[in-house]
């Protein structure tokens, strides 16, 4: 049976202190490293700063995922205690889940099955879905995991390839699907959901998983369960709150505020971290020499670039950036100085983002409730928590809807 719901009074109750917090110190957290030269927090709290800039960048790794556990200046130690207090959220039991064809495994990447394992072991409702659908679906491996259960399962995708793949896979495994081409935000998708249908999405990016709330609301779907990801793939600028607390909240956020929460990462290999090292201290010795270029000390944004174009000399890049960018040729200088500038920046930066980090899961956790708040007001029992540890995925938290039954024929 599911374990007990959140009343709405709790809801709130947890809303609340985490906007109070997020709201107090927006000057800690909105301001990104990499932008600034310096942040306006730094010269109230000197001696944090110092010490951070003072780092080095395996330092800063070594605390990324963790910075709750830096022994840092005040008020780092301060900030850190109320944001694990106001963090915690318990794992979802867990249950046994069926077995699985060892022919499926094979077309499932290993940390993905895992996940999808964990959330098949820590959904539970309170009626056996008739029909399962598997939202934003891919090949349909979620989808095809719960379905053993019990139920029918249609699986909405909208690129055709892995639709037609993850038929095939169905086929093969003898698994009843109906795996259809479907834009999940054009008007018609309504269509494919009804009070008899389960919607389950594990890990559909923002606008996504938003739309499926409010559709899941509209359709009046008995059931429902996210695991949220990519918060920040919205199609406005600003957030738009789903609840009614968070509409009345004064936090106001745009899309790079949004994607705080994703910015711990676990699942990168030692080649790909020192590829995104190289880019992020090249763009940052850039970073030096467009502001001299300009006149201007503000940060310029660049594209997105090839990982051909790390294989340059250093000062290639440059030169080819600055005229990407359309900015006078820069004059000869010492580019092993500005390369070595670069560098140390990178590590003053990743250093600086750990107290950002210590805000990552209070905003996650404020977003997630925004969601919540929103299906308890319209009469959903609503279970929050966590169902894989975080070295699985940090997008690790789920959210389990049933329509309370006063509110099923309304």
């Amino acid at each position: 049976m599911p374990t007990a719901s959140f009343s709405y009074a709790q809801l709130a109750e947890r809303f609340q202190q985490l906007d109070e917090f997020l709201l107090q110190h927006q000057p800690l957290w909105r301001p990104r490293p990499f932008t600034h030269m310096r942040l306006g927090w730094e010269s109230e709290h000197p001696e944090l700063a110092l010490w951070l800039r003072s780092r080095s960048l395996e330092d800063a790794e070594a605390a990324h995922n963790q910075p709750a556990q830096l022994l840092a200046p005040a008020p780092f130690p301060q900030l850190a205690a109320r944001a694990i207090a106001l963090s915690c959220m318990d794992e979802l039991p867990s249950s046994p889940t069926q077995n699985t064809a060892a022919r499926q495994l094979a077309d499932v990447p290993g940390r993905k099955w895992l996940q999808i394992q964990a959330f098949d072991a820590a959904l539970t409702f309170s009626e056996v879905p008739h029909h399962w659908v598997d939202w934003c679906a891919g090949k349909g491996h979620l989808g095809r995991q719960l379905v053993r259960r019990g139920g029918e399962l249609t699986c909405l995708e909208w690129d055709q390839a892995l639709v037609t793949a993850g038929a095939h896979l169905s086929q093969k495994l003898g698994i009843d699907a109906n795996h259809r081409q479907q834009d999940v935000m054009a008007d018609d998708v309504a269509a494919q959901l009804n009070p008899t249908t389960t919607p389950i999405a594990l890990h559909a990016c923002g606008e996504l998983h938003v739309h499926l709330i409010n559709l899941s609301i509209a359709q009046r779907c008995q059931q429902l369960a996210i695991a949220p990801c990519c918060y920040n793939r919205i199609q406005t600028d600003r957030y738009r709150p789903l609840s009614t607390l968070g509409r009345q909240s004064s936090l106001e956020l745009s899309r790079d505020d949004l994607g705080l929460p994703l910015s711990e990462t676990v699942t990168a290999g030692a080649r790909e971290r020192r590829q995104r090292d190289q880019s992020m201290a090249w763009r940052l010795g850039f970073d030096v020499l467009q502001r001299e270029l300009r006149g201007k000390n503000d940060y310029l944004p660049t594209p997105s670039l090839p990982s051909s174009w790390l294989k340059k000399r250093f000062a290639q890049y440059c030169r080819d950036l600055a005229a990407l960018k359309q900015l006078p040729e820069p004059p000869e200088q010492n580019w092993d100085a500005l390369e070595r500038r670069g560098w140390q920046r990178l590590a003053e930066v990743r250093n600086l983002e750990l107290l950002r980090g210590l805000f990552r899961r209070p905003l996650e956790l404020w977003l997630l409730l925004d969601r919540a708040l929103v299906l308890a007001e319209n009469g959903y029992a609503v279970r929050l928590g966590t169902f894989c540890p975080a070295e699985l995925t940090p997008r690790n938290l789920m959210l389990i809807a049933e329509l309370e039954a006063r509110f099923a024929s309304t």
